[in-house]
């Protein structure tokens, strides 16, 4: 091999040795935790100040996992509680301060384990995974002070009320100077609450107050905030969806204000929300910190003036719960603008959304994700089938021009600029395009993409299991070679967590490149030889549904190749000979 073929393969292999390397160290920064079992104290997800957050959130500390079990079995058994049970959310209302404080979805679990109790999405005030709603009132300007209620008012519910979606539950509380503040929440069978916030007058005096509703969290129960996938606060302003704050521009700020009329506004991880919805344009709102990690999503209603005798009330909405793209569709199509681009789909929606619909429908034909995503594959490579047998017949059209191109190379051996000049012309009179092979691998990279988005963002991915120790495919592959699958007692570093579907990637990969034409170039036959065992160190952090994907789609490519060449036998033997004359060539050369 010459010194220039020396030196390129010196280079090739530096920077696979920086693609891995660097690929572990983005995996440890975007996914530090992806994969491994996390411990879970039934309550949303939480990490420590001082770790980073995981993908999808979860207790990581000891001290918080032992202090939120703790407290919030405290907290829950205390007397005072209104009762939630809806088909979408369990929990209850605590009667102090009239706190929305403990919610839980009831079809998503906190972990694998169903065991480990469902997923929480609200946790009382105080606990480490603290998030809470909160609605009430504020003074009015210029107007006499009344007594308001405030987070330590005791508020009465009727004996034994438990909140349905067929039985709205009314708190009250009276300040005893004539004002009766009522909050009268009402539940779907999904995620979506509406509380009216009601004040009523039968003192002697007009009275003026505005009503507030809040979102309070701690930034510890935060998942990551990617660049491309948003975590934290956002909301729907002046008809786009903003996606512009986190956590730590909100803590620089201390104030965050936002433009006027939100259409709805709060807190967001990767598969759950926290929204709040005003019924009527008006409405201002904010995001502040309170420090110590504490953050909290406003708005502010304009004053109302209740003049004695009279009342006034005001209604939000509150989303609490997983991001099911039918749930948030459903929602947007009874008038919530934009409340089905609250997950962060980004600017390919517009392909990525048909691929997951098509992906759920699957689903719902077979019941299981995993033959759902193959099924997706054979629809993908049957649609490009015409396709492949167009590159094959470009590739029977180059092998016909060999010897023309042979021809020009040597006529022109000297003069390179020229040789390509000829070439291109040679080309265009043959009407050969010799970038026809690569088009079948650029038409499926949006699907590959798409289905990479959907992995990492959709709810109903999480958890579902394809077969035998596959039990979640939006996670890597948990069956690690170098640690005897799981056997031996040793967690292994990302780049080397091979799993078995990463295996079985390199493996299809290499049979698929073994029955294409062998290349002139050395070089380039080299960088076909370790291109497959590269990929599978690259793609094994990935979601196991991205790799059976692509597992399944090197296994039909194998298929179709094979086919095709049954067609065409003499495109690869012509192919393989040339290869022999051209090295045989060389060496006489030599």
């Amino acid at each position: 091999m010459d010194n220039q073929n020396t030196r390129n393969m010196v280079l090739a292999g530096v920077l696979t040795m920086v693609i891995l390397l660097g690929w572990d160290m983005s995996m440890r920064y975007f996914y530090p935790n992806a994969g491994k079992p996390q411990p879970v104290a039934t309550a949303s997800s939480a990490a420590p100040a001082n770790a980073p957050a995981t993908r999808e959130g979860g207790l990581t500390n000891p001290a918080d996992i032992a202090a939120e079990a703790r407290d919030l079995k405290t907290a829950l058994a205390a007397p005072g509680r209104v009762k939630i049970d809806a088909p979408g959310l369990s929990g209850s209302i605590n009667l102090t301060g009239a706190l929305l404080d403990d919610l839980s979805t009831t079809r998503h679990t906190a972990a694998l384990d169903p065991a480990l109790g469902l997923q929480r999405i609200y946790s009382p005030v105080g606990t480490p995974a603290q998030q809470y709603a909160q609605f009430g009132w504020t003074m009015g300007d210029g107007a006499v002070p009344i007594a308001l209620p405030t987070a330590q008012t005791v508020w009465t519910a009727p004996t034994g009320a438990t909140l349905t979606p067929q039985s709205p539950v009314s708190l009250s509380w009276d300040n005893g100077a004539g004002q009766t503040f009522t909050l009268t929440y009402a539940i779907d069978a999904d995620y979506m609450l509406t509380v009216n916030q009601a004040v009523s007058n039968t003192g002697p005096a007009p009275v003026a107050v505005k009503p507030v509703a809040q979102l309070n969290r701690t930034d510890k129960t935060a998942a990551l905030d990617s660049f491309n996938v948003h975590a934290g606060p956002f909301g729907a302003f002046d008809g786009v969806v903003s996606f512009g704050n986190n956590y730590s521009d909100v803590a620089e700020a201390v104030t965050v204000a936002n433009p006027a009329n939100p259409t709805w506004i709060g807190f967001t991880d990767i598969y759950w929300m926290s929204t709040l919805i005003p019924e009527k344009a008006g409405a201002s709102s904010d995001f502040r910190s309170l420090g110590k990690g504490i953050f909290i999503a406003n708005l502010f209603y304009p004053q109302a003036a209740i003049a004695p005798g009279q009342q006034t009330s005001r209604v939000t909405k509150l989303f609490a719960g997983a991001k099911e793209t039918s749930v948030l569709d459903a929602y947007e199509a009874t008038g919530i603008s934009n409340f089905g681009l609250a997950i962060d789909w980004g600017w390919f929606r517009w392909f990525e959304k048909p691929i997951f619909g098509l992906l759920k429908w699957l689903f719902n034909a077979v019941g299981n994700f995993g033959v759902a995503i193959m099924l997706l594959t054979l629809i993908v490579r049957t649609v490009m089938f015409p396709i492949a047998q167009k590159q094959f017949a470009s590739m029977a059209a180059m092998k016909a021009i060999q010897p023309k191109m042979k021809a020009i190379q040597d006529r022109f051996k000297d003069d390179k600029q020229k040789q390509q000049q000829e070439v291109m012309a040679l080309y265009k009179a043959e009407g050969v395009n010799p970038l026809a092979g690569c088009l079948p691998i650029f038409l499926q990279i949006p699907v590959f993409f798409a289905l990479y988005k959907v992995l990492i963002l959709a709810v109903e991915m999480r958890h579902q299991p394809f077969a035998l120790w596959i039990k979640d495919l939006s996670a890597p592959d948990p069956a690690h070679i170098l640690n005897l699958f799981g056997v031996l007692p040793f967690d292994v570093p990302s780049f080397l967590a091979i799993g078995v579907l990463a295996l079985l990637l390199g493996v299809t990969m290499y049979l698929q490149f073994k029955l294409n034409p062998a290349q002139m170039d050395p070089v380039q036959q080299q960088i076909f030889a370790i291109m497959p065992w590269m990929m599978m160190f690259i793609m094994a952090p990935f979601a196991a549904g991205l790799l059976l994907y692509w597992i399944t789609s090197n296994v039909l490519t194998i298929a179709q190749q094979a086919y095709l060449y049954s067609k065409h036998p003499q495109l690869k033997v012509q192919a393989d000979k040339d290869v022999v004359d051209h090295k045989r060539a060389k060496a006489r050369g030599k």
